[in-house]
């Protein structure tokens, strides 16, 4: 509207009580600019690219994110059953506000199961790159579930080359476990450590403290044109460990108010550079998805409700074994075994998390205790759960130690020998710790730990594939990530049987 309509529109409602003194006076301001075309956008502001995500039968979200504006922008929608947007199937317009870091959550339902759907954006001229996503198959479906499992991308460490194979993969979706970003200050050589000696390119800024701080990390990982790729071509469910924060934060630890502060921004900052939907702005991460009859997908949060890591986080100590342990919290620990009863009929319950579940025996005879490890009171609530259900097809997934590992779980993960309750798959990093290497640390660790049958020390990521006659882990290896164009080989093939936990070589 014109700058004078707009300005009696904006004073009528401040006598009506809705903007009052100093708002409508900003208000004012800002239209007066954007009449003057001091806030109008001269360059692309569609570089940090397109995603979807939360992909259901009838359902998605479809996500962008502006740069190079201070304003509230209008931003033009379109859906399409086509690349060439010659069938466009819905549009629409919503605001990119400052509030929200130019964020743009378009929660799309109404639509077809097992669809494949196209989508961009246009603003004041310029359009975004085209996105394809599709839909979950519809609840009773037979289809075959495909997908990846990837994360730990520090920045510093390599290429994302591992995502630009992704991107090229036929998948229905891609599960982000977490480490999404690192939130360390750009590191030199001379600061020795595997970090700094590691590095390949360089953190723009400081450690990242502030929501500026974290905005700014997830626009420059954002700007990477394979990871851009990768989000362009399948919907992601995600999930965050604990980089997107700070490093081995543990929510149920007492926190200081300074911490309270860093972890409300940092996450802000995450579901802004997230395709979710505004409503996990308020709730829990954890959540649930189903593909079909096949497959009962439940993500897990291991980071936002555990106990501080017993020890220190270091050596044995007689807190380890503390009866009350916790890695979820009661109350997801109830959603969860909720869930697994109510989704009996699944042929395959997928724990997607983030850390090993499995027992990890290192090199050096020690235990991660950041990890399930350090709190086996809740490994062994979750394993009973499971048992006393006879979910026979449970597979877990998990990242964050930059190994690759297939291991079956055992109800006594010291004895390989007691009953086996599920089967666990852990990718690799998609770059963290650099290049890796083809053996480093695999005879011991195998020799330490008979139940895990897979180790790989070089960066990549996991395809699977769930279906009726099965569930399919290829752990995909990268030779480099020091230097872009990588090609990956198939380091392992794994198969599981229906109703079988454990491991078979395919």
């Amino acid at each position: 509207m014109p700058v004078d309509s707009a300005a009696r529109h904006i004073l009528a409602l401040d006598r009506r009580g809705a903007l009052r003194g100093g708002m409508a006076l900003a208000a004012l301001a800002a239209l007066a600019r954007s009449a003057r075309g001091e806030d109008r956008l001269r360059e692309n502001p569609f570089t940090l690219g397109v995603a979807s995500g939360e992909p259901r039968p009838d359902s998605l979200v479809l996500w962008t994110r502006l740069t190079g504006t201070t304003s509230p922008v209008p931003v033009t929608w379109e859906a399409a059953g086509d690349d060439r947007f010659t069938r466009i199937l819905r549009r629409g317009e919503a605001t990119a506000e400052a509030d929200d870091g130019h964020s743009l959550h378009i929660e799309l339902g109404g639509l077809a199961p097992a669809s494949t759907y196209f989508y961009r954006f246009r603003t004041a001229g310029f359009l975004s790159p085209v996105g394809r996503t599709r839909t979950a198959p519809a609840p009773g479906s037979d289809a075959t579930f495909r997908f990846a499992n990837a994360g730990c991308q520090h920045f510093e460490h390599g290429h994302f080359t591992a995502w630009r194979h992704i991107a090229e993969a036929p998948l229905d979706t891609v599960f982000h476990y977490g480490d999404y970003i690192y939130e360390y200050r750009g590191l030199r050589p001379e600061d020795g450590g595997w970090a700094a000696r590691s590095r390949i390119r360089m953190h723009e800024g400081g450690e990242t403290l502030t929501l500026a701080d974290y905005r700014a990390r997830h626009a420059q990982y954002r700007a990477d044109p394979d990871l851009q790729a990768a989000h362009a071509a399948h919907p992601f469910i995600v999930s965050y460990d604990d980089h997107e924060v700070s490093n081995d934060w543990a929510g149920g630890a007492p926190p200081t108010a300074e911490f309270v502060l860093r972890r409300t921004a940092a996450l802000k900052a995450w579901w802004e550079a997230m395709p979710l939907p505004r409503a996990m702005l308020d709730r829990p991460a954890y959540r649930r998805f189903r593909f079909g009859r096949q497959v009962a997908f439940h993500v897990l949060d291991t980071r936002g409700y555990r106990d501080a890591q017993p020890c220190g986080g270091r050596g044995r100590c007689d807190a380890i074994e503390r009866p009350d342990a916790q890695m979820l919290g009661p109350v997801q620990e109830a959603w969860l075994n909720d869930g697994l009863t109510a989704a009996r009929d699944a042929t395959w319950q997928v724990l997607a998390q983030q850390i090993p579940l499995m027992r990890r025996h290192l090199a050096n005879g020690a235990l991660s205790l950041d990890k399930w490890d350090g709190y086996p009171a809740a490994r062994a609530r979750l394993l009973a759960a499971l048992a006393e259900r006879r979910i026979g097809g449970a597979v877990a997934l998990s990242g964050d130690v930059h190994r690759a590992l297939a291991a079956t779980v055992h109800a006594d993960p010291d004895d390989a020998g007691s009953t086996a309750l599920a089967t666990e798959f852990t990718a690799t990093s998609v770059t963290s710790e650099g290049d890796g290497s083809d053996s480093a640390g695999r005879p011991v660790l195998l020799e330490r730990n008979p139940h895990i049958q897979h180790f790989g020390a070089r960066r990549g990521f996991t395809l699977h594939e769930a279906g009726a006659r099965g569930f399919e882990a290829s752990f995909r290896a990268l030779p480099f990530v020091s230097r872009p164009g990588a090609p990956h080989v198939e380091e392992a093939r794994f198969h599981v049987e229906p109703g079988q936990p454990g491991l078979h070589r395919a």
